[in-house]
């Protein structure tokens, strides 16, 4: 997939992983959009539910997460109830190519993929995913040889005067002592309600994570409006961190449930 390429839909009815639940207060924002940052730990979550359900949670349980695509099509709002539909769209010995389907009872839709690299706890290096969970994953995807290809490589100016601060918190360090993928987000959701013409149709936010941030290092947000979006640095000292592109896509023909 292109950072322009619609995300594919799943292969057969009723592919991979479903769950749902209610949307709840604390995932919203003040005027009850279902926040980015809250999408990104759906994901989290149902990834989890999925290696529980599929019996990988002991011979494939770390992952992390090298980039998020959230294509917010219909916006879910405060109250609603979501499913979640997870199959792999790609694969390889280390990493896959994780798809999310999100639709809400209310008529929300948010299509996702998540391209995930499966580590070695001990060393945090990237491990072999198992012989069974390399099936369960190829189950769902003819694509076998998934390769890493970056869809962020825009730079960020080299000065600005619209850099932001951006404390990070112990709650946002998880058990690889790196700030947990969802809490980068949150960094987005910081800065979105200065930039909020660029999400009032569908969207698409890139989320590209280039180096772990540790709780002792200083983090900053660099913003700038493009012609091709809205382009976010995360920058830890002048190290870019992570890099995101949010932008218009086009209103999508509606799939099927």
């Amino acid at each position: 997939m292109t950072s322009t390429h619609a995300l594919p839909p799943p292969p057969f009815e009723d592919a991979g992983y479903a769950t749902g639940w209610p949307v709840r207060a604390g995932d919203v924002d003040r005027n009850g959009r279902l926040r980015l940052d809250a999408i990104a730990r759906y994901l989290q979550d149902i990834a989890w539910e999925d290696l529980n359900a599929g019996g990988f949670a002991d011979s494939d349980p770390t992952w992390i997460v090298r980039r998020t695509v959230l294509d917010v099509i219909r916006p879910i709002r405060w109250p609603d109830r979501v499913t979640l539909r997870r199959w792999c769209s790609g694969v390889s010995s280390r990493w896959a190519n994780m798809r999310v389907r999100i639709t809400s009872d209310a008529g929300g839709l948010v299509e996702t993929e998540a391209f995930w690299i499966n580590v070695d706890e001990n060393t945090g290096t990237t491990a072999r995913i198992s012989d069974a969970g390399f099936a369960h994953l190829a189950a769902t995807t003819d694509h076998h040889r998934l390769r890493w290809t970056p869809m962020v490589g825009e730079k960020p100016p080299e000065h600005s005067d619209h850099d932001l601060p951006y404390p990070i918190r112990a709650v946002d360090i998880d058990l690889l002592q790196h700030m947990n993928n969802a809490a980068y987000w949150q960094a987005v959701e910081q800065v979105l309600p200065g930039f909020a013409e660029v999400i009032t149709g569908p969207h698409r936010a890139i989320f590209e994570y280039n180096a772990p941030i540790t709780a002792e290092q200083t983090l900053r947000i660099r913003p700038e409006l493009r012609p091709t979006g809205l382009h976010l640095w995360l920058l830890a000292g002048e190290s870019i961190s992570a890099a995101v592109r949010i932008s218009s896509i086009p209103h999508p023909a509606d799939p099927k449930k």
